[in-house]
C-alpha cells in the first residue's frame, strides 16, 4: 500500500457496505453515515457483507484513491458495531490488510535478561 503521511487517521466504517459502490458512493457514505469529510486526507475502510472483501478510500491531495482487496481464504476482522466508525493505527491497518486479527496481535516473546 502507498505510504500515508504522518498524522493520517484511519477509520473503519462499522457494519457492512455494498461493495458495488465506487469512489462517489463511498465518499457519500463517509459524509452521511460517518459525518466526516472524504477529502480531509484521512483513510476510510469499508467491508462487504461476506467479509472477504474491503475497499479503502482516501484523498491523496490531488485526487480520490480507491484500493480494493479480496481474501481468497478467510475473512477480514471487523468490529461488532452496526454503525459509526473505529479508529485504527497504521500498524493495525497493515495487519487488517494481511488478514490478521488486528484487535489482539500476538507479540513476540521478549527476554527478561541478557544473561
Amino acid at each position: 500500500m502507498i505510504g500515508l503521511p504522518t498524522g493520517t487517521r484511519i477509520w473503519l466504517a462499522a457494519g457492512i457496505t455494498d461493495m458495488r459502490a465506487g469512489m462517489n458512493g463511498l465518499a457519500t457514505k463517509v459524509e452521511t453515515a460517518l459525518a466526516e469529510d472524504p477529502y480531509c486526507g484521512h483513510v476510510f475502510v469499508f467491508r462487504g457483507r461476506r467479509g472477504d472483501m474491503l475497499k479503502v478510500l482516501w484523498w491523496s491531495g490531488d485526487g480520490l484513491c480507491l484500493f480494493a482487496k479480496r481474501l481468497e481464504r478467510g475473512r477480514f476482522v471487523w468490529p461488532q458495531a452496526t454503525s459509526g466508525s473505529v479508529c485504527l493505527t497504521p500498524a493495525q491497518l497493515s495487519m487488517l490488510l494481511e488478514g490478521i486479527d488486528w484487535r489482539r496481535p500476538e507479540r513476540t516473546w521478549r527476554p527478561t535478561s541478557a544473561l
